[in-house]
């Protein structure tokens, strides 16, 4: 008989409607730590907080630290406060000789059935909405990066900055064409000499307007190094610092392969640099939406959602700021709606044997692009 009341109450949707608004209203998350070990969640080793003040980052922070075996994670719910509801709800008659067979049913049922399943569903959904919250966070920061100002007109030396393995430089001209690249060491003192000959030899060989330097591994070094040489040249020549995340995603990448053939993997990571500083969005959406770092957790989320949301967000940057037919490269182009990756190479593809467009209706010549597509 106590079997049979505890799995009533456990399957009452009512009750567990309002035993999950109680728990979320007066329940919190205690962390402990599982290990002695010192790591990145030492800071929850001893951490309570209420579950309507927990913020996504956090909920998100402390599950990877569960599921890496640092925490042990529960909620903790005041009992009095949630068998005073089921009493009220399920005792009828207080002096009732069956009144304690009850209460006991009420009291097992919360412990071994209401409980646990509670607590699995609300931190189902405190991950959700903690997902949806980053997810947001991620494609508002990918949609301001996507659409930071270009810099047209400017010839761009691209600087991937290195220690054992050199600098590696890229010069590229107003459209992006690769002019020339370049391999110097500027942090072994005993060719930093050669490397300042390199560089000023390239600036001035191909009117060089802006040194963009990336963010990585020796930056700082690289930095030290451009501006001591943009003091010494007589051409007025300017230098940033440009984020080069994800531009060894997209060097390694087949795109960039079939790019340039011709340069290792370092080489495309310079072009992509200083392409990047010419026009963030044409650049950038080469590479994958998740590798360009501008969000938190990528790797616990929903990655279907995650990319589903991204590309939407490249997608409408992409349209809402245009491509120039006549310059935009396949992977720009099969964002524009109506075309697909297939007709987006078909379009290039036509352009690089029919010379530039000279209308928009010359689209309907395309291979595979017909009406439907143009419209």
């Amino acid at each position: 008989a106590m079997d049979i009341i505890a799995e009533d109450v456990s399957d009452n949707a009512e009750y567990r409607k309002a035993l999950r608004t109680l728990t979320f209203e007066y329940g919190s998350m205690t962390v402990k730590g599982a290990k002695e070990e010192d790591s990145v969640y030492s800071m929850y080793y001893d951490f309570n907080e209420p579950l309507k003040k927990l913020p996504g980052h956090r909920i998100l922070a402390i599950n990877r630290g569960e599921k890496e075996e640092f925490l042990k994670v529960s909620l903790s719910v005041p009992d009095e406060t949630v068998l005073g509801y089921l009493y009220n709800q399920v005792i009828t008659n207080p002096k009732s000789p069956a009144h304690g067979y009850v209460t006991a049913a009420v009291d097992d049922s919360y412990a071994r059935l209401i409980a646990p399943s509670i607590e699995r569903e609300i931190r189902s959904d405190l991950f959700d909405n903690a997902c949806e919250g980053a997810i947001k966070v991620f494609s508002d920061n990918l949609g301001h990066l996507l659409m930071q100002p270009p810099l047209k007109g400017k010839v761009v030396l691209g600087f991937d900055p290195g220690y054992a393995h050199g600098c590696k430089l890229a010069v590229v001209n107003r459209t992006g064409k690769v002019l020339d690249t370049a391999v110097i060491y500027p942090t072994i003192p005993p060719r930093r000499e050669e490397a300042a000959r390199v560089v000023r030899r390239l600036i001035n060989k191909w009117g060089v307007d802006v040194v963009a330097i990336g963010n990585g591994t020796a930056s700082r070094e690289s930095e030290q190094f451009i501006a001591g040489i943009l003091k010494e040249i007589d051409r007025p020549c300017k230098y940033i610092i440009v984020s080069e995340a994800g531009a060894s995603n997209y060097s390694a990448s087949e795109l960039a392969a079939e790019e340039f053939p011709e340069f290792d993997v370092m080489q495309r990571s310079a072009v992509s640099i200083a392409r990047r500083l010419q026009d963030p969005l044409a650049e950038l959406v080469k590479i994958d939406p998740k590798a360009i770092g501008v969000g938190q957790y990528q790797h616990d989320m929903p990655q279907a959602r995650l990319s589903e949301t991204l590309e939407n967000v490249v997608e409408d940057c992409v349209n809402a700021d245009g491509a120039d037919l006549n310059t935009a490269s396949p992977a720009l182009l099969g964002y524009i709606s109506g075309l697909t990756k297939t007709t987006a190479k078909n379009v290039v593809a036509y352009r690089e044997e029919n010379g530039a467009f000279r209308s928009r209706k010359e689209l309907l010549k395309v291979p595979k692009l017909g009406p439907k597509a143009y419209e």
